[in-house]
């Protein structure tokens, strides 16, 4: 194992610490920019009219056959051609967003439609409003159905990050190979490499399924929401002892 670690890693420190923070910032910026935009596409799918439903299923359709990387290509190499010059990063984040919204609207839809229609029609007897019905009946149960795939999403957005190496996006596989290129330790490099993917993918995969877990049981996330649950707990309480109590007398 000596012989195997011989890379002077404390010169590449600031670095690798610099190309972390750089992958973070394609999976945070990406991720939200996805759900957004495969938020989007999915209503669109579930739109009553059907040029809507064509376009979000024809884009659906492209984007999930297309191989990412073919993706970063046209992104980045394809519109600089025609004269469409994007910094390294915007094109990165584009690509990822335009890819992974695909899947992620076919995950919203499917999590949309199992909500029951009986739940939309209650909320019209209540008299919401179509806005009303979807963000405070429709929405909070499909995330829940949701949650599990966009997890994953997730976790695998992180991973496809990688794929920017071939665009010298500065992430964490561009600097792996730039350190072996100066040290040709190309074994050791990509070891240490993987194992810092390893070292976000997993805990952020056991802190999702554990977020996941929770919403399944129904526990507040929020301070204020565990405090309303909380309190609406002691006024139930005090009514059943309070029901007790008169039927004691």
């Amino acid at each position: 194992m000596s012989g195997l670690f011989q890379v002077p890693w404390s010169d590449y420190r600031p670095d690798l610490v610099d190309a972390l923070w750089r992958t973070v910032s394609y999976t945070v910026v990406s991720f939200v920019g996805a759900v957004l935009l495969g938020l989007a596409v999915a209503l669109l799918r579930l739109s009553r009219a059907w040029p809507a439903r064509a376009v979000a299923a024809v884009y659906t359709e492209v984007f999930k056959n297309v191989p990412l990387l073919a993706i970063i290509f046209l992104t980045y190499f394809g519109l600089a051609s025609a004269g469409i010059r994007l910094d390294v990063f915007t094109a990165g984040c584009l690509s990822l967003v335009v890819f992974y919204a695909a899947y992620l609207s076919e995950i919203f839809r499917s999590a949309i439609s199992g909500v029951h229609a009986g739940q939309t029609e209650a909320g019209e007897a209540l008299g919401l409003g179509r806005a009303g019905i979807f963000g405070h009946i429709v929405l909070p149960q499909a995330v829940r159905q949701a949650l599990p795939g966009t997890n994953t999403m997730l976790v695998d957005l992180l991973k496809s990050t990688s794929l920017l190496v071939t665009v010298s996006a500065a992430e964490l596989m561009s600097e792996g190979r730039l350190i072996t290129s100066a040290t040709f330790r190309a074994l050791e490099v990509y070891l240490v490499i993987s194992a810092i993917y390893f070292a976000l993918c997993y805990p952020l995969s056991q802190l999702l399924l554990l977020l996941e877990r929770k919403v399944r049981a129904g526990i507040p996330l929020s301070p204020w929401r565990r405090r309303r649950l909380k309190a609406a707990r002691v006024l139930l309480a005090s009514a059943v002892e309070a029901d007790m109590k008169a039927g004691a007398v």
